[in-house]
């Protein structure tokens, strides 16, 4: 099966793409955009892949859903387009590495491309959602899709430091070999749980001290 995805991804996840459950989700997804509303736009389903090659991954933060606002959702976890209003998570993630790394300039906008194209693959574990009715793509197949992600790249790669906020995330350090990758873990950046241990976490510093050890180049968050 013929995926347009990024070249480095395609000879890792191959594999996936053979496999009846994927071929299942891919008819339900074309199905979906052809007949409702659905986000991301089509071309930025597989965007995080694009922006962050394989082998340049060295830091995973996982998200559960795309937005499912208009104009929200391009195809990376907790990031929205340039000119959209940064939503209430990503401000407040934005807050957390204003008060973990102070001398850090402040965010531009809500666009974390920037991440990504320095190695921080910004995975959802559902990659597509309808307009306005949130978890509406979950359990067709993308879980079983993105698992796969992440087992991937415990298994092929070294020293990757996989941030899990939130319960739903957390569940997903079954997939990763703590033995050689380093995990974060921390309540969701959500208004609802962010004051419950997202604020006073450090995750990025966290991960910079990590990747110094390591002899990786730190991310300029």
């Amino acid at each position: 099966m013929n995926v347009k995805i990024e070249e480095s991804w395609r000879k890792v996840l191959q594999p996936e793409f053979e496999k009846s459950y994927f071929q299942h989700l891919i008819a339900f997804v074309k199905g979906e955009y052809a007949t409702t509303t659905v986000y991301p736009p089509g071309p930025n389903i597989f965007h995080a892949f694009e922006a962050c090659p394989f082998d340049q991954v060295k830091v995973v933060i996982l998200g559960q859903d795309p937005y499912h606002g208009k104009g929200q959702a391009h195809g990376l976890s907790f990031s929205v387009a340039e000119g959209i209003r940064t939503p209430p998570s990503l401000q407040n993630i934005f807050k957390e590495l204003q008060a973990d790394i102070p001398e850090m300039p402040p965010a531009p906008n809500g666009n974390l491309d920037r991440w990504a194209q320095q190695g921080v693959l910004l995975l959802n574990a559902t990659l597509t959602v309808r307009a306005a009715e949130p978890a509406s793509h979950q359990k067709k197949g993308w879980e079983q899709f993105t698992d796969a992600v992440i087992q991937k790249i415990s298994e092929e790669k070294d020293h990757v430091v996989f941030i899990l906020w939130g319960a739903y995330a957390q569940k997903k350090s079954e997939l990763i070999d703590a033995k050689k990758h380093l995990i974060l873990k921390a309540a969701h950046p959500s208004p609802y749980a962010a004051d419950r241990g997202f604020f006073g976490s450090r995750p990025f510093s966290k991960t910079n001290a990590y990747l110094q050890q390591k002899g990786l180049q730190p991310v300029q968050w």
